[in-house]
């Protein structure tokens, strides 16, 4: 059980990374993303419906026919869109007035019925759990890191707008990285957000290289002389 768990985590988070690897949810990744609190409004409200779609799934997952799955699955996933949406209409108005039509959309977002489909429709709640939240926190790290790059790169600040997810409270969080910066336009625009992907993608295969190359140097272990002899 500990190696399943350790295997959800690490494929959710790395080897298996919806935005990095999946190439999936590519379209809100892109066009949310131009600061780092926009990124993160969006990727929060997507993990909570992931994590609550993949709980609920694998709750009826036995009592749901296989011809019905599909319309079931997306019934739920937009239930939970419905009170996600709700929520930051009134509590987060002004962020849920940027992100607009992204966050219904979230709907149709095909991180979220994939993983419903091969994952919690076949393993326990716990499980699933799991599943939804480490696949969630693998995208957000994606839309976050693509965003604040954006920001830096496009304003040359960082946490602009906090307050608009965080509360008045939050107003001074924003940070001037470069004073007097013009700003960058294309790392604002959508083809800017194409190249800050690809870079992190091409980071992350080059991690991935070097890590099987080190794992193919390394010794292997000498046979224990007692298990010879026996």
């Amino acid at each position: 059980m500990e190696d399943r768990t350790k295997n959800v985590i690490v494929e959710g988070l790395w080897k298996n990374n919806p935005g990095l690897v999946q190439l999936l949810g590519l379209c809100p990744l892109l066009a949310v993303s131009s600061t780092f609190i926009n990124a993160l409004g969006l990727a929060v409200a997507t993990t909570l419906v992931m994590v609550g779609s993949n709980v609920t799934i694998s709750l009826i997952r036995n009592i749901v026919k296989p011809e019905l799955r599909i319309p079931v699955f997306v019934m739920v996933i937009a239930s939970f869109v419905t009170v996600v949406e709700l929520s930051m209409n009134a509590f987060m108005h002004e962020l849920y007035m940027i992100l607009g039509i992204f966050i219904p959309l979230i709907v149709t977002n095909c991180i979220i019925i994939a993983r419903a489909e091969s994952f919690a429709s076949k393993n326990t709640i716990s499980l699933s759990f799991l599943d939804g939240l480490m696949m969630g926190l693998g995208f957000s790290l994606v839309l976050v890191a693509v965003g604040g790059i954006r920001e830096i790169l496009g304003q040359g600040t960082l946490f602009a707008q906090a307050h608009l997810m965080f509360g008045p409270a939050f107003e001074g969080m924003q940070i001037v990285l470069l004073e007097n910066y013009r700003g960058f336009l294309l790392a604002i625009l959508p083809p800017g957000a194409f190249i800050i992907l690809g870079f992190l993608i091409a980071l992350k295969n080059m991690i991935d290289i070097r890590q099987q190359k080190m794992a193919k140097t390394q010794p292997i272990p000498a046979l224990d002389n007692n298990a010879n002899a026996s």
